[in-house]
């Protein structure tokens, strides 16, 4: 099975000039825990994840310099860069081990460049359980 049977086309992105707490609002509306993060020129420059919102959070050291990450802070200053990618025809089997390598929950798909879908874990068990894997 492909990457492009199981992926997820209708993605949710955030700008990189986007404040995080607008973006919170994104990641929590769409009901995701990471989302990609696109420039101005629509090119995919990175990922945020609760997990970047998290770490920043804890690494702030009081509730003033909280309400300043939140407020002032652009998704492009906290976000993880360099995104690890796969392409729709690679092969599901090599993605989901990937996914275990790299300990991450999903993988951003790019064909010709551009960014097309995702792929998580979640999508490969429900594969898994409705016997489509």
């Amino acid at each position: 099975m492909k990457v492009a049977e199981l992926m997820e086309t209708n993605l949710k992105v955030v700008m990189d000039d986007t404040t995080v707490a607008e973006a919170v609002v994104t990641l929590a509306d769409a009901h995701v825990s990471a989302m990609p993060v696109l420039d101005r020129q629509s090119r995919f420059v990175g990922v945020l994840s609760t997990t970047d919102v998290l770490q920043a959070e804890a690494e702030a050291a009081n509730a003033e310099e909280r309400e300043r990450l939140f407020q002032d802070t652009l998704v492009r200053e906290i976000m993880s860069t360099k995104p690890q990618t796969v392409e729709p025809d690679d092969d599901i089997k090599e993605v989901a081990q990937r996914m275990l390598y790299l300990d991450v929950h999903r993988l951003f798909v790019v064909y010709d460049g551009e960014l097309v879908g995702v792929v998580s874990q979640s999508d490969i068990v429900r594969a898994v359980a409705t016997a489509k894997l």
